[in-house]
């Protein structure tokens, strides 16, 4: 049995459809069909084959072409220079050079230009141009000429703004994805300090054993784990470390004070609450909570300076929560902010990395992060 979508589901697809490319050209054909349209009572006296009603039907046809323009805008280009020639129509030759434009670029327009002056000159030539759309060559030219530039020129410029927004995406997608890739090289970093430092823990304490080992088997067997220890720190390296050493060690929550301070010497007070429990964190993860709450801070300081901000960071059942709100301002900066726009990823990326999940979003006119990763604390 065929199922009638619901009321919602219905909205949400005319929606969707309203802003879709297919209905922009759809209106842009009933546009140009309602500007034509205005033309038919001269159009059925100028050609007496043609009454209102089929002079409608005509125009109707060759504005449905323009539905087409993104893929084939050649097609209502050649329907526009024959309802020119025909029936002397200048409106659709508008549309169909702007659109060639907008979706073939300059050279593309440029060449349906001099082509329309072209054919509309011709036309000129033939009995039975109209008067009204010149009676010499200069008339002709100051009507013909003139609609077909400014139709192509707007066009060739809304192709360039396709092109520059269509640049600005590429450079947000590729921002985007060097803050990832950035963060995975700083977690990948991060992995190596700890666990790189317990695996030499681990085959010096090898060799010691193997030195106290009373028997030979025993002596045996803890170089080998001593020489697994070494190995595996050697891959580690190979594989994650492709940098310069680092100098200092990694800020846990013992430097969230400091960057408390720095956010209140910049004007924003800070409300800092760490659960007790939440010291009990690996270094590691101890390690994404202090780089979550900097790059929050940084935000609120860039987008809303001088307003308090409330960090918390507790401990519910297996999950550790960072939660950063700050109020937003009534009206932007000025100056507006410089932000490059990457750090949510950033923080998404080292969250996620971890397990955990990172929510960023408006609530009640304040601006709220809140960031669930597991503890990996016993229960």
């Amino acid at each position: 049995m065929l199922r009638l979508p619901t009321l919602p589901a219905l909205r949400r697809r005319v929606e969707r459809w309203a802003v879709s490319p297919r209905a922009l050209d759809v209106v842009a054909a009933l546009f140009a069909l309602g500007l034509m349209v205005l033309d038919v009572p001269g159009l059925a006296r100028a050609d007496n084959s043609l009454t209102g009603v089929t002079a409608t039907l005509v125009l109707a046809g060759g504005a449905a072409t323009l539905v087409l323009r993104r893929r084939l805008p050649w097609l209502p280009y050649a329907v526009a220079l024959g309802l020119l020639g025909w029936l002397h129509e200048l409106t659709m030759i508008q549309f169909a050079l702007y659109s060639i434009g907008r979706y073939r670029g300059r050279r593309a327009a440029v060449l349906a230009t001099l082509l329309y002056v072209a054919v509309a000159y011709g036309y000129f030539l033939t009995p039975g141009w109209p008067a009204e759309h010149g009676e010499t060559v200069s008339d002709f030219l100051s009507l013909v000429v003139p609609i077909g530039v400014l139709a192509a020129g707007v066009g060739i410029a809304a192709y360039r703004q396709d092109l520059v927004r269509a640049l600005e995406v590429q450079r947000r997608e590729a921002a985007a994805r060097q803050a990832v890739q950035e963060e995975r090289i700083s977690v990948g970093r991060d992995v190596h300090d700890l666990v790189g430092r317990e695996l030499t823990v681990l085959a010096v304490r090898a060799e010691v054993l193997a030195v106290r080992a009373g028997g030979e088997a025993h002596r045996r067997d803890f170089e080998e784990l001593a020489d697994t220890a070494r190995r595996a720190h050697l891959m580690l390296n190979e594989t994650i470390v492709r940098r310069a050493d680092r100098d200092a060690a990694m800020p846990g929550l013992e430097g969230l004070p400091e960057l408390a301070g720095e956010s209140e010497r910049m004007g924003s007070p800070v409300d800092l609450a760490v659960a007790e429990e939440a010291k009990a964190l690996s270094p590691l993860r101890q390690a994404a909570v202090h780089r979550v709450v900097r790059e929050c801070l940084t935000n609120a300081a860039k987008h809303a300076p001088g307003l308090p901000v409330e960090v918390a960071i507790t401990v519910e059942g297996p999950d550790l929560r960072i939660e950063v709100r700050n109020p937003l301002p009534k009206s932007p900066p000025d100056p507006a902010p410089v932000s490059t726009g990457t750090g949510l990823f950033s923080m998404e990326e080292r969250v996620t990395s971890m397990g955990g999940t990172l929510r960023a979003r408006r609530e009640g006119g304040a601006y709220a992060v809140t960031a669930l990763l597991p503890t990996g604390l016993p229960r």
